[in-house]
């Protein structure tokens, strides 16, 4: 029997300017059904989203990104998701928005970890 998971996992952009499509990769959200976990890892570069637009509200995309983490996280910290399971949250935060931070695509693989996988995705991708 392998110890190996499905997971889902979809990049957190954002887009500063939504009508030039330009992002900046953000985090990485993870979500492992088997392991009823989900999670985000975030780093914003700040100097790139600034070259993209130097008039974006860093403290306004800072703590978005930590909504999302809090979410994740679940308990009081995630408002009204606190009661809500990891799959649950897992898809409220991808679904589509259009506001300076958004959900990429979702993909998926398999996993023993789903927390040292979003390091992973993270290093891979954002960093």
């Amino acid at each position: 029997m392998s110890d190996r998971h499905v997971f889902e996992y979809a990049l957190v952009r954002v887009v500063p300017r939504v009508e030039r499509g330009e992002c900046v990769n953000a985090g990485v959200l993870v979500y492992c059904r088997a392991k009823s976990y989900v999670g985000a890892r975030t780093h914003l570069d700040e100097a790139r989203l600034l070259a993209l637009d130097s008039g974006v509200d860093l403290p306004g995309v800072r703590a978005a990104l930590r909504a999302v983490e809090r979410v994740c996280t679940g308990g009081d910290a995630a408002g009204q998701a606190a009661q809500d399971d990891p799959g649950r949250r897992f898809r409220w935060l991808i679904a589509p928005r259009s506001t300076i931070v958004q959900p990429g695509p979702v993909h998926t693989g398999l996993t023993a970890d789903p927390a040292a996988e979003a390091q992973r995705l993270l290093d891979l991708l954002v960093r």
